[in-house]
């Protein structure tokens, strides 16, 4: 089997003038972001922009790997946007954190609770908040999701979206386009969620069963990875839970990808002057930073 497909199985393939100006068209103008019908202001994001482009916020920033002030304006809205869905599905799921576990995750209610957070002590709250929520909803489903993948390696974009295409049709279609590809390059695969935690990208946890994802290469002289999203399965869990071994931070990550589902249902706009919205990060990014494209199900267009 071709090392590129060793590399997929190891990792399964794959686990803003920024506070002034205004919007590219009508819809845009005067919000950050808009999610369904509704809209984040520009003006719900300028003040967080702004408290973590603070002198005293630099050190944080660059631990985070937010090494711009491009860089951390596109956190900031990720964060506004995800927190709007997270609301969302908390409600329909019924998950309630309370002030007394936000105060345990800060260390206590009287400490400083901006100390590890780029924004100031009321927004930080409402991030741990978010935190301890979105982690919750991974714990519910973490024992119990899994996958069933179709993964292949193909060497350049345009064979790979037409893969994906065939792959994406079903059935005879697809089979045909599997039989075609070279001996060694495609396999099956099957994770759970718990076994993805840490390891493998999340984003098969989130698209949509039948969609067929084609992953950019993380550098030139790799080839693209085509994943099929077979089946995703969910089931009562069996033997121990495993939510005490896995930190809260893989859990909210999971969390924050069971998202994913609501976030293509209601459609995420994102204001150009930040970038665009990545379903399969979850998050707003350059537009040379989108990790991949997800080609719907025959049935799901």
């Amino acid at each position: 089997m071709r090392s590129q497909v060793g590399r997929v199985v190891a990792a399964v393939a794959v686990v803003g003038a920024l506070v002034g100006g205004c919007g590219s068209g009508p819809s845009q103008t005067g919000s950050a972001a808009i999610i369904g019908s509704g809209a984040i202001p520009l003006g719900a994001v300028q003040d967080d922009i702004a408290a973590a482009l603070a002198p005293d916020k630099a050190e944080t920033a660059a631990a985070a790997g937010l090494t711009d002030p491009q860089a951390v304006a596109r956190f900031v809205v990720s964060d506004a946007v995800r927190h709007e869905l997270l609301v969302r599905r908390a409600a329909e799921e019924g998950i309630v954190v309370t002030d007394e576990q936000v105060d345990a995750a800060l260390g206590s209610a009287a400490g400083d609770p901006a100390g590890g957070s780029l924004y100031g002590p009321e927004r930080a709250r409402e991030e741990t908040r978010d935190q301890l929520t979105a982690a919750a909803l991974g714990a519910r489903y973490v024992d119990r999701l899994g996958v069933a993948l179709q993964v292949a390696v193909i060497p350049t974009e345009d064979e790979a979206l037409t893969t994906a295409r065939a792959l994406a049709e079903g059935g005879t279609v697809a089979d045909a386009a599997l039989a075609g590809l070279p001996p060694g390059s495609s396999q099956a695969l099957e994770v759970t969620a718990a076994q993805a935690l840490g390891q493998f990208p999340l984003y098969p946890f989130g698209t949509a069963e039948g969609s067929v994802v084609v992953a950019r290469p993380p550098q030139e002289g790799l080839d693209f990875e085509v994943v099929r999203i077979v089946e995703r399965r969910e089931q009562p869990a069996a033997g121990p839970s495993a939510v005490d071994q896995i930190p809260v931070t893989q859990l909210a990550a999971f969390g924050y990808q069971l998202l994913q589902p609501d976030a293509t249902e209601l459609g995420v706009q994102v204001n150009p002057r930040y970038g665009v919205w990545d379903p399969l990060q979850m998050s707003v990014v350059a537009q040379d930073q989108v990790i991949g494209t997800v080609v719907p199900a025959a049935d799901q267009r």
